[in-house]
């Protein structure tokens, strides 16, 4: 009863009081990454792509940009290795490029905890097992995130995932974002090989 409860009033509230308090305390933070970004980079200061979100539904998923867009002689991208620029890569190290996806949270296309939302070509190639992982609305950390990040393979991602769909709770989420914090403050599991940002666990994409 409790638990149903929560998923279905608590968890949002929840997620408000959070974010709402956030953006309060790190608006200067936001403002000074802006301000950076638009020296450093130019325009746009955001980056969007679209996303699944709740039952596979697209939403559009806000970040700071962190990439230039210089391309080579045949006018394609550069690999994102070489667009990446060096403020770019403190903000994705710093997980400060994460912080737009407050956005997100307020109006109610994300919540703090959840699965990660991947990009929309993959959805196809999910199992029906994986799919589950789409029954909750995305997170910004979740439990595959607190447990291995990039140390631990694809598949045992999505069982973790699954695992939180069928398990969410109070308890396990304020037990995710205490997890996440420390993770944070210690850098585990940010890197495996093959992987040379931040982003390769914050907002992994098979390759």
């Amino acid at each position: 009863m409790i638990n149903r409860l929560y998923r279905r009033f608590g968890k949002r509230l929840l997620d408000l009081a959070i974010t709402i308090l956030a953006l309060i305390l790190l608006s200067p933070a936001m403002a000074l990454a802006a301000l950076l970004i638009y020296i450093k980079m130019g325009s746009p200061i955001l980056f969007r792509h679209q996303r699944p979100g709740l039952h596979g539904k697209p939403f559009i998923m806000l970040k700071f940009r962190t990439m230039t867009n210089a391309r080579d002689a045949h006018g394609k991208l550069l690999r994102d290795s070489e667009r990446l620029t060096p403020f770019g890569q403190f903000l994705r190290s710093t997980s400060l490029d994460e912080l737009p996806s407050l956005i997100n949270i307020l109006r109610g296309e994300m919540s703090l905890i959840g699965p990660r939302p991947l990009e929309m070509i993959y959805l196809e190639r999910y199992s029906p097992e994986q799919m589950r992982r789409h029954n909750v609305l995305p997170g910004i950390t979740g439990w595959a995130q607190v447990n291995g990040r990039n140390l631990i393979p694809w598949e045992r991602k999505f069982e973790l995932d699954v695992w939180y769909v069928d398990h969410l709770s109070l308890w396990l989420d304020i037990k995710i974002i205490i997890m996440t914090i420390r993770v944070l403050i210690t850098r585990e599991g940010i890197t495996q090989p093959g992987c040379t940002t931040t982003d390769d666990f914050l907002d992994p994409t098979p390759r």
